[in-house]
């Protein structure tokens, strides 16, 4: 087991941290709220079907939505109640969904507390097979909870086609307010380490990185002693890699500690590594040895504008409006609410918005620092200064894309390759004349979606 420093890829930026209102809070459960909405889209690939009906009896961990399709995660039930209709509900990604609402039993549904105690240096993963890991993952529904949602079963089984010879885990958690993946490492150690070595065995890897920005010293001395005391320990490797956004990436992380590259347009698999987020790692300790469904994840609510910052344990389908409720309120200088962190997340609107199984955060901005963003944000012509390219995690010419996409010209977009864009923003915080960059790249994305009739 050895440790490596300062591991870094070419570009990114470093906006400030804004850590410390939630970096020094443990993990708190929340109290079940009176209704749950559960969306049955929440991960790339094919939404569920309701395997419920209006008015039926649900308990928690029970199957509520499945779909056949390969690429896709089950979604299961957090509490006990009684599934009050199945309706269209807000969606921050793609604007609606389906979703099976709950209304929850609270006198006889306790809230469910995190297992990490029952995981410990004893674990041993070598109990199940590579089928019954598999398996297990699927059922339980997990999916990427570092934000990108891809059904994590697809990601670990063996694919004799695309062997995978590194796992590397994504401890960086790089956008700024958001620490809910940093205290799940301090307080989850020994079940994030069941899962690494979990997944690790699926995906008949023969090493393991573990990456974790160098801002979070604690985090890396305590896998650094559970590591050592690890019977695989030999084949995992921590690497504290440069503080700085969007380390968290995982193209960008892969080139941190491997030095490899991404083909554009390709996935990991391809170069024979696999990458995991720590949340993810917890959630398949739990489905495997447990044998329980991803129902409840651990989410920062966090900024100037809500009365208690923390992070908390939540069952997902929890709206915004009841987790808001909880955290003490809105301060009277609320004025923007997103849903994830400040560079990718999505400002919502509709408090009755649900988390998901990506949802990391909720994050409270004030009507100072909206004002001083939307003043900042008063557009001028491009300078052609070239920030946007050294700042461009991708080697990207964001500009290029931005105005080819202005002018409708969706082809040229295409040949400056728009899809490999990761929408980081990263050229629109560093752009002098305050150009909406990256938001043009969505819209030409969307655009493309639409004439090729996938959305």
């Amino acid at each position: 087991m050895g440790i490596l420093n300062r591991a870094t890829f070419a570009g990114g930026i470093h906006p400030p941290e804004n850590k410390e209102f939630t970096q020094s809070c443990p993990i708190e459960p929340m109290p079940l709220p009176a209704q749950l909405t559960v969306p049955l889209s929440q991960h790339l690939g094919a939404p569920c079907k309701p395997v419920v009906g209006k008015k039926e009896a649900v308990k928690a961990g029970q199957l509520i939505g499945s779909s056949d399709a390969f690429v896709s995660a089950p979604v299961h039930s957090p509490a006990d109640g009684t599934v009050k209709d199945i309706a269209l509900v807000p969606h921050p990604v793609i604007g609606r969904t389906l979703a099976v609402i709950i209304d929850v039993d609270r006198e006889n549904a306790n809230p469910k507390q995190p297992c990490c105690e029952r995981f410990d240096e004893n674990f041993n993963p070598r109990k199940w097979t590579i089928e019954q890991i598999c398996t297990a993952v699927h059922r339980a529904g997990i999916v990427g909870m570092g934000g990108a949602g891809f059904p994590t079963r697809v990601k670990i089984e063996p694919n004799p086609s695309m062997p995978k010879e590194i796992l590397v885990i994504n401890g960086c958690e790089c956008e700024p307010f958001i620490t809910c993946d940093y205290r799940v490492m301090l307080e989850w150690t020994w079940q994030v380490l069941a899962g690494i070595r979990l997944a690790a065995r699926a995906a008949e890897v023969g090493r393991v990185i573990i990456g974790i920005e160098d801002n979070k010293p604690d985090a890396i001395e305590v896998f650094r002693q559970a590591i050592a005391s690890c019977p695989e320990g030999e084949n995992i490797q921590i690497v504290a890699v440069k503080t700085k956004y969007p380390q968290g990436g995982e193209r960008q992380l892969i080139k941190s500690v491997l030095k490899k590259t991404v083909p554009a347009g390709s996935i990991p698999p391809t170069i024979g590594v696999c990458v995991l987020n720590v949340a993810t790692c917890a959630a398949i300790a739990e489905a495997v040895a447990l044998g329980t469904p991803l129902t409840h994840r651990v989410i920062s609510v966090t900024g100037r504008a809500i009365g208690r910052p923390g992070n908390y344990y939540v069952p997902i389908g929890i709206s915004a409006k009841d987790t808001i409720e909880h955290c003490g309120g809105l301060t009277e200088t609320a004025a923007k609410v997103v849903l994830g962190g400040p560079m990718m997340g999505f400002a919502i609107a509709d408090m009755s918005t649900p988390l998901t199984k990506t949802s990391g955060a909720l994050t409270f901005l004030t009507r100072k620092e909206v004002t001083e963003a939307r003043f900042r944000r008063r557009q001028t012509p491009c300078i052609r200064c070239g920030r946007c390219l050294s700042a461009c995690p991708e080697n990207l010419n964001p500009t290029k894309i931005a105005h080819a996409v202005k002018a409708g010209r969706g082809d040229l977009a295409q040949r400056y390759y728009m899809t490999a864009c990761t929408e980081c923003g990263c050229c629109s915080y560093v752009c002098p004349a305050n150009i909406e960059i990256t938001g043009y790249i969505k819209t030409g994305k969307l655009q493309l979606a639409r004439a090729n009739k996938k959305v």
